[in-house]
C-alpha cells in the first residue's frame, strides 16, 4: 500500500484535527518500517508511543526506537567517576522509569510493544549527548515511516508521548513527504536518523537497550493482542460510546461445563444471583464460579463489577490465571501484590465504574485486604451492579470477617465444600443469611462415582497416648467440661477455646506418631508424590538436643535425615514464588518426592500429582479433614487411585480397655468418638472400606458397643 493514497497535510494541530485518526493510523497502516526518536524514556512514554502500532503489527512492519534516559543529578555525578560506571547508571535510569500499567489501555498498549519485541520486529537503542566526561539528555523528536514502495514520510514537532495525545493537549507536528518538493528535507532526516542509530554522531552516544529492560518489556506480552485499542481508547476518552465490550467475563472456547455446573448456575440465577456452590474439592468450583459471573454479566447487559476473595495470597495468584483466561484483567490486591499500585488501580476503576465511564472491572484479593478500611470504604460507595464471590467462604463466618460482608453488594456467591463451621452455629447461620441457599451439593462420593476424582484406599493407623499424655488430656478435658454448652456442644468463651486448642495440639503431637510414621513410610522411601500433613503442634524429639520443636520440623528431620528422602516444607512462611517452585519440583518428582505441609494446603492449592497422603495430625473439624482428603483425590496423568494413611489417636491400647472408672471411660470415649467419626467418614466410600470397618468394630467392642452405638441420649450420659 502506498503513502501516496493518503493525502497527508503539511501540518497537524491537535485541537483542530484528530491527529490519531487522521495521521497516525493511516500512516502506520501503510508502513513497513517505522523509525522514531523521542525524548525521555518511561513506560508511560511507551504507552503513548504505541498509538497506531497495532496497524503496524497487522501490516507486518518493523520499528526502530531511539530513547533518552532520564538522568538525575546523582546519575550524572556517578558517570563522571569513570566510563565503567556509565552503562550501569544508564541501565538503572531506564529501569527506574518503568511503572506498572494501571488501566486496560495501558496494559494493551505495552502488550503491543511486547508483541513486536517477541517477533523481533522492534529494536530499541539508548541515546544521550556526550562531551568530554559529561553526558546529557537527548531531546529531539522526529519520526520516519517507509511504505512498501520506498516512499518516506518524515515528521517533527511538539507531539509529546509522555502526555495525553488524544484530546487534552495542544500539540502540533510538521509533515514532509519524499514524493513532493520536500524530498531533500526528508532525506536529511533519513541521514540524521541513520547517523544517530549507528552511533556515528560525535556529539551523542548510542547504546544497545539494556537486556534487563527488554526482559521487562517482554513481560507485558499477552496471548492475545487487542488490535482495536486505538479506536476503543479514542471512544472512551471522547465519550462517543461505551467501552463495555473491551474486556469482560467470557467463557473460553476450550472450557466446556459439565451438566452439574450448568445446573448450579441456573439455580443461582433462579435465586436472584445469590447462593452457595457446595462442591467437593477438585470438582471445578473455580470454573463454575467464573462461568456464573459470565452469565450474570450477560444478563445485566454487560455492566458488572466483580470482586473475588480468597483466604491466602497464593490462592489469589492461582485465581488470577483463571480470571484472566475468562477475559478479565484483574486488579490484584494484597500486601505483596506484584501490582504495587493496586490501590490506585482500584480507586481509578471504582470511580470510572460509578461515573459509567467503564462498564466492568474485576478485583481479586485476600480476606484480610478485603476487610481493610481502604477497600471497605471504596466498595461501600458503589450502589450498582457488583458481584461478590468468596472462595472457601466458611472463613467469613468468623465474627470479624462477617462484619466485612456489605449489604450494598446485590449479587453474592459463596464457594465451599464445607460451609458449616465446626462448633460455630452462629457463624454458619450468618453465612446462610448473607449468601442464601445452596444452589448445588456435589459431594465427594458422587464426584468419584462420576470419575471427576480418583478412588482411594484408606488405612487407619492406631496411635496410643503415653501415660503422661493421657493424664494431660484428662486434666484439660476436666477443665473444658466447665465451659461446654449442653445443647449444641459449642464453647462459651475464650478460655474454653484455648483449652480446646491445647487439647487438640496434644493429640496432634502424640509422641508415638513419629514412630508409627517411620514404620509405615519406610515402605515408600523411593516413591514420589507423597504428602505428609502435620498439625500446629510442638513435640519432644530426643534427637534434636531435647528441644521442643514443631511437629513439621520433626517430620522433616525424620524423613530427610534418617530416611534420606528428598523432602521440603510447604507452609505459610514460604513466598508465593517459593511455593510455585516447590509445586513444580514436586510434580516433576526428580528433585523433590515428599511435601510436609500444614494448614496452608487445606484450602485451594492444586497439586494433582499427590497420590499418597499421611495424615499425621488430622483435625476433628470436618471442614479440615474433608479438605485434606480432597487434596489427594484430584485426577492426574497416570494416577489410577490415591492412598490415605490416617493416624488415629486413641487413649490406650484396646486390650487395656477394661475395668475403667466411669470418669476415665467418659474421657476415653470423648476422644474415641471424635476419631471414629472421621474414620467412618473416610472409610464409607473407600475402595477397601472393609479393612477400616474391622478396626472400627474392634474399637466399638472394646468400648462397649451399647455406649458408642446406642441412642444419643444414652451416650450423652457419658459426656
Amino acid at each position: 500500500m502506498s503513502f501516496k493514497e493518503i493525502g497527508f497535510r503539511a501540518e497537524y494541530r491537535s485541537l483542530l484535527v484528530d491527529i490519531v485518526q487522521s495521521f497516525y493510523l493511516p500512516l502506520l497502516s501503510h508502513s513497513v518500517l517505522y523509525q522514531r526518536a523521542v525524548g525521555f524514556f518511561s513506560s508511560t512514554a511507551l504507552v503513548k508511543l504505541s498509538i497506531g502500532i497495532s496497524e503496524l503489527i497487522k501490516n507486518g512492519g518493523r520499528m526502530q526506537l531511539l530513547v533518552s534516559p532520564y538522568l538525575q543529578s546523582d546519575d550524572l555525578e556517578a558517570i563522571r567517576y569513570g566510563y565503567d560506571a556509565r552503562d550501569r547508571v544508564i541501565e538503572q535510569a531506564i529501569m527506574r522509569q518503568f511503572q506498572e500499567p494501571v488501566t486496560y489501555f495501558e496494559v494493551q498498549r505495552l502488550n503491543l510493544l511486547a508483541t513486536l519485541i517477541a517477533h523481533k520486529r522492534l529494536d530499541i537503542k539508548v541515546i544521550f549527548t556526550q562531551s568530554s566526561n559529561d553526558v546529557g539528555m537527548y531531546h529531539e523528536k522526529m519520526g520516519l515511516a517507509y511504505d512498501s514502495e520506498g516512499n518516506i514520510v518524515a515528521f517533527t514537532g511538539s507531539m509529546n508521548e509522555s502526555q495525553t495525545a488524544f484530546v487534552n493537549n495542544y500539540e502540533s507536528i510538521d509533515v514532509f513527504c519524499s514524493w513532493t518538493s520536500d524530498r531533500e528535507r526528508v532525506m536529511l532526516k533519513v541521514a540524521a536518523f541513520d547517523t544517530l542509530w549507528n552511533d556515528r554522531d560525535p556529539s551523542v552516544r548510542t547504546l544497545d537497550f539494556p537486556k534487563i529492560a527488554y526482559e521487562k518489556l517482554h513481560s507485558y506480552q499477552k496471548e492475545e493482542v487487542d488490535f482495536d485499542i486505538d479506536q476503543k481508547e479514542f471512544s472512551f476518552r471522547t465519550g462517543s460510546k461505551s467501552m463495555s465490550n473491551t474486556v469482560g467475563p467470557r467463557i473460553p472456547e476450550d472450557v466446556h461445563l459439565y451438566d452439574y455446573q450448568i445446573e448450579a448456575i441456573q439455580s443461582w440465577k433462579r435465586r436472584g444471583y445469590r447462593g452457595i456452590f457446595d462442591m467437593a474439592t477438585g470438582t471445578g468450583k473455580t470454573y463454575t464460579g467464573l462461568a456464573a459471573i459470565t452469565r450474570l454479566y450477560e444478563d445485566l447487559g454487560g455492566r458488572l463489577g466483580v470482586i473475588i476473595i480468597c483466604p491466602y495470597q497464593h490462592l489469589v495468584e492461582q485465581w488470577v490465571n483463571d480470571i484472566t483466561m475468562f477475559n478479565m484483567n484483574p486488579i490484584i490486591g494484597y500486601s505483596k501484590s506484584r501490582q504495587k499500585d493496586w490501590k490506585k488501580r482500584l480507586k481509578h476503576a471504582v470511580t470510572a465504574f460509578k461515573q459509567k465511564a467503564i462498564d466492568h472491572f474485576s478485583f481479586v484479593t485476600t480476606n484480610v485486604t478485603f476487610a481493610s478500611r481502604f477497600v471497605q470504604d471504596l466498595i461501600a460507595s458503589v450502589q450498582d451492579n457488583i458481584v461478590l464471590v468468596v472462595d472457601e467462604a466458611h472463613n467469613f463466618g468468623a465474627p470479624k470477617l462477617r462484619e466485612a460482608l456489605m449489604d450494598n453488594i446485590p449479587f453474592r456467591l459463596a464457594l465451599s465444600a464445607t460451609l458449616e463451621r465446626h462448633m460455630d452455629p452462629d457463624g454458619t447461620r450468618a453465612l446462610y443469611d448473607y449468601f442464601g441457599e445452596k444452589c448445588i451439593e456435589y459431594p465427594l462420593e458422587r464426584a468419584i462415582r462420576e470419575e471427576k476424582l480418583t478412588p482411594y484406599y484408606y488405612y487407619p493407623i492406631p496411635v496410643y497416648l503415653t501415660e503422661a499424655e493421657w493424664e494431660e488430656y484428662r486434666r484439660l478435658s476436666k477443665q473444658l467440661g466447665k465451659y461446654m454448652k449442653r445443647d449444641d456442644g459449642s464453647v462459651t468463651n475464650a478460655t474454653a477455646k484455648m483449652l480446646l486448642i491445647r487439647r487438640a495440639r496434644l493429640i496432634a503431637a502424640a509422641e508415638n506418631k513419629l514412630h508409627q510414621l517411620e514404620s509405615v513410610i519406610r515402605e515408600y522411601q523411593n516413591e514420589r508424590h507423597l504428602l505428609v500433613y502435620c498439625g500446629v503442634a510442638v513435640m519432644d524429639d530426643p534427637e534434636i538436643d531435647d528441644q521442643e520443636i514443631k511437629q513439621i520440623d520433626a517430620v522433616v528431620h525424620l524423613l530427610g535425615n534418617r530416611l534420606d528422602m528428598r523432602v521440603a516444607k510447604f507452609t505459610a512462611t514460604e513466598s508465593p514464588d517459593e511455593r510455585e517452585q516447590l509445586i513444580k519440583e514436586f510434580t516433576d518428582g526428580d528433585h523433590l518426592q515428599t511435601l510436609v505441609a500444614m494448614r496452608c494446603l487445606d484450602e485451594g492449592v492444586n497439586i494433582p500429582a499427590v497420590h499418597m497422603a499421611f495424615m499425621l495430625a488430622s483435625s476433628t473439624n470436618p471442614k479440615e479433614y474433608i479438605q485434606r482428603r480432597g487434596r489427594v483425590l484430584r485426577k492426574a496423568k497416570g494416577k489410577t487411585h490415591a492412598t490415605i494413611y490416617d493416624f488415629i489417636t486413641l487413649p490406650r491400647p484396646l486390650d487395656e480397655v477394661r475395668n475403667l472408672s466411669d470418669e476415665d471411660l467418659r474421657y476415653d470415649i470423648s476422644l474415641v468418638k471424635r476419631e471414629m467419626e472421621r474414620m467412618k467418614e473416610f472409610a464409607s466410600i473407600a475402595e477397601n472400606s472393609s479393612d477400616a470397618d474391622q478396626l472400627i468394630r474392634q474399637i466399638e467392642t472394646s468400648y462397649r458397643l451399647n455406649i458408642l452405638g446406642g441412642p444419643d441420649d444414652e451416650f450423652d450420659e457419658w459426656q
